[in-house]
Order: structure tokens, then C-alpha cells, then sequence
């Protein structure tokens, strides 16, 4: 009886997963764009498929289906898992400009002004592409595949600058904010 690509991945074979790819990327990729809304989707999409077989290659059973069925209905299945959180996802609206959020609400809340002036101060320090996609992604409200679509940068470069930023913004806050907003009361 011949091994099966999913059964020499779920043994440790090294180039069976890249031939898995080879093999069933057109189906994946083809139910990919028919299900996503954009190409950026499709490509997320399709390195989760591919993702979700290498780590369950071992759940493959050759006599229920042939492989071919089983990577279509693991494609299948991520697919609808998908659409399902796009469409509970709310509707969101993009914050206004730093600058004219900054002025609106300088008067109103000291306190959110104080801490609002620390984090866009640590903001204007960061890497420029780390900026960029901090201020699309938290003050633009665009999602990480608008962001690498509008910059043109690879979605998963998009994921870590923005998560590398946001670190970076956030270890600066509680170094430097030290309870600033919430003492100076009675």
C-alpha cells in the first residue's frame, strides 16, 4: 500500500509537506479566492490550510477518504471558519487624526490628554515603518491586510512590525507612566 503525502508528514518527512503544496496548492488556492474577499485573505487563508494539515497530517485516516477529499473539506472547513468571524467582526469606524483627536480632547480629560501625549510621543520615536502601520492600523481603524495592501509590504511583515511597535509602545507607557494618571487626588 502506497504512503500518502499526509501520512509522510505526519511521520516527519521534511519534503512532504512541500509536496503536499505542490500538489493540492491549486485546489486550495482556487477555494481560497471563491471564499475570501480579497487576494490577501485568500493567501492568509491558504498558509492556514496548510498550516492546520501539517499539524493534524496524523488525523488522516487513508480508508475514510481519499486525500484529496480530506485536504478539500480541512479547506473547506478553515474557509467557513473564516467568513463566520469576518461577518460577526463589528463594523468599525476609523479614529480622527492624531492631531485634531489630540485637540479635541486636550480640555476635556487631563488625564487621557497626559497619557495620549506619552503614547504619541513614543509613536514619533518608533521606526518609520513601525509608525506607518501603528497609525493606519489604531488611528486609521485599517486591518492588516488593508494596511499591507495600502504599503505594499507582505502580510506577515505588516503583523510583526505592528506587534513589535505596540510592544515597543507599551513598555514605554509603563516605564514612563508610573501611575501619573491616576494620583495627584486627595
Amino acid at each position: 500500500m502506497k504512503v500518502t503525502l499526509l501520512e509522510r508528514i505526519a511521520g516527519g518527512d521534511s519534503k512532504a509537506l512541500r509536496e503536499c503544496m505542490d500538489s493540492y496548492g491549486g485546489l486550495v488556492w482556487s477555494l481560497a479566492l471563491r471564499m475570501s474577499p480579497d487576494r490577501a485573505e485568500a493567501e492568509d487563508a491558504v498558509q492556514e490550510i496548510f498550516t492546520e494539515l501539517w499539524r493534524n497530517a496524523s488525523s488522516y485516516a487513508p480508508d475514510k477518504s481519499p486525500e484529496k477529499v480530506y485536504i478539500a473539506m480541512i479547506a473547506r472547513r478553515r474557509l467557513i471558519d473564516r467568513w463566520r468571524s469576518r461577518s460577526r467582526r463589528l463594523e468599525t469606524e476609523p479614529l480622527p487624526d492624531t492631531e485634531i483627536f489630540h485637540e479635541q480632547h486636550t480640555e476635556a480629560a487631563p488625564a487621557v490628554s497626559v497619557e495620549l501625549s506619552q503614547v504619541m510621543a513614543v509613536i514619533a520615536k518608533l521606526d518609520p515603518e513601525q509608525r506607518e502601520v501603528i497609525e493606519l492600523g489604531v488611528v486609521k481603524g485599517l486591518t492588516h491586510s488593508e494596511i499591507a495592501r495600502e504599503t505594499g509590504r507582505p502580510l506577515g511583515t505588516v503583523k510583526t512590525q505592528m506587534r513589535r511597535g505596540l510592544i515597543k509602545v507599551r513598555e514605554s507607557i509603563g516605564d514612563g507612566a508610573g501611575g501619573t494618571a491616576v494620583s495627584g487626588g486627595a
